[in-house]
């Protein structure tokens, strides 16, 4: 038994290019330096003594950034390259954070906020069309799926050393920031393939002569609003959803922490099993869709407890994770797929800008429904869009598959 499950482990981490590896090191140690974000209202409330209001400008400077970022990202992917881009967006990026702690006039936080934030997310655009470009399609989700273990790890590690610090010094934060990225700049200058990659896109490019904008891609657009509308729902997850547990579950800061690591903790053990298996398959339009919907009842829930508040928190946060599973990794291999090698950045980023988007409009309006009209409310207004998105999916998939067989029919 223990030897059949080592052997789907090894055989859900084999067969992927050496270079989707580096990758996902490259965000593993570029993740593990993020501190300054989770930690930054109580830096700017407790160490600069600026308002709670002032902190949420700063934050929502960061989430407006990552909204230029992302697109510019893309556009400079397609334009110079991904390698080009993640180098030059860690380290600038370093540069900027160790400047961000010696800031103490507050427009000027709010200023190198926003364009730290933008640089940064440059890079995310750059990494996907990299994870494109490195890959076939026989093993992009699990490329991605890999990558995105790079992240929670990195997030993980991030925030947990990132409080120990805090403690100390809130300073170290931003130098430890910046060093991890200038760090991951360096990786990449090292151990990233050289101009290989970009030559073979440009090369298949002037091969079919295919430049289409991804504005053109009615059916990409659709599928960007409706990751959108999901990542809202989603987003709850880090913005109301600890609030609701503290203030009206009444747990402590150290229940809530678990619940919130254990869906870091379960995607790290699962997610690559889980992928490789139903990647066999071949099925994403129903794993988007049955992950969806189980977004929707991870909060629903909520507002039915029939055990302790604590399990009830516990088993929320483990249907949240099996949503991310069955959505997160297939919605990429979706883009992955769906781009030309010529525009992978613009489809990257408008990926990217949907999240970035919903970062912001997410927990805002999360807020306001639950301030004015209570949690339960709101975990229902989050229940009936995760249907509503769902059902969109079905349309959206169904109306594309309608698609190739009238091309098929035509040919």
């Amino acid at each position: 038994m223990l030897q059949r499950t080592i052997g789907i482990y090894k055989d859900s981490f084999g067969g992927l290019q050496s270079t989707v590896w580096l990758l996902s090191a490259l965000q593993l140690i570029n993740r593990s330096g993020t501190m300054v974000l989770p930690f930054m209202s109580m830096y700017m409330t407790q160490k600069l003594g600026a308002t709670l209001s002032q902190a949420g400008v700063v934050l929502m400077c960061f989430g407006l950034g990552a909204i230029v970022g992302s697109f510019a990202g893309g556009k400079l992917t397609d334009n110079i390259g991904h390698r080009k881009v993640m180098i030059g967006s860690l380290f600038a990026g370093g540069i900027f954070f160790i400047f961000l702690g010696y800031l103490k006039n507050y427009q000027l936080i709010c200023l190198f906020s926003f364009l730290l934030s933008a640089i940064n997310e440059a890079f995310r655009p750059a990494n996907m069309a990299a994870i494109g470009s490195y890959s076939d399609e026989t093993n992009r989700t699990r490329s991605s799926s890999l990558v995105r273990l790079s992240v929670n790890l990195g997030w993980a590690v991030g925030a947990s050393i990132g409080g120990w610090i805090a403690a100390h010094n809130y300073q170290y934060l931003f130098w430890v920031d910046g060093t991890t990225n200038l760090v991951a700049a360096g990786f990449a200058m090292i151990f990233l393939p050289k101009g290989t990659e970009e030559g073979k896109r440009q090369k298949k490019s002037d091969e079919t002569g295919l430049v289409n904008s991804v504005w053109k891609d009615s059916d990409y657009l659709i599928f960007v609003l409706l990751k959108f509308l999901y990542a809202i729902c989603f987003f709850q997850l880090f913005s109301t959803l600890p609030v609701f547990l503290k203030t009206i579950y009444v747990l402590g800061e150290h229940q809530i922490g678990w619940v919130m690591a254990l869906n870091g903790l379960l995607i790290a053990i699962f997610e690559m099993v889980i992928v490789f298996k139903l990647s066999q398959k071949n099925n994403y339009q129903a794993y988007i869709f049955i992950g969806t919907i189980l977004m929707g009842i991870s909060f629903i829930i909520l507002n039915f407890v029939f055990t302790n508040l604590f399990a009830m928190a516990l088993i929320s946060s483990i249907i949240i994770t099996a949503a991310e599973i069955l959505t997160m990794p297939f919605m990429m291999g979706y883009m992955l797929n769906r781009a030309h090698p010529s525009n992978l950045g613009q489809y990257a980023s408008l990926y990217v800008l949907a999240f970035a988007g919903a970062n912001v409009v997410g927990p805002l309006t999360g807020s306001m429904i639950a301030d004015h009209y209570g949690f339960n409310f709101l975990w229902w207004c989050v229940c009936g869009l995760c249907i509503l998105t769902a059902f969109g999916y079905v349309l959206l998939f169904k109306r594309t598959s309608q698609k190739v067989v009238t091309s098929q029919n035509i040919d």
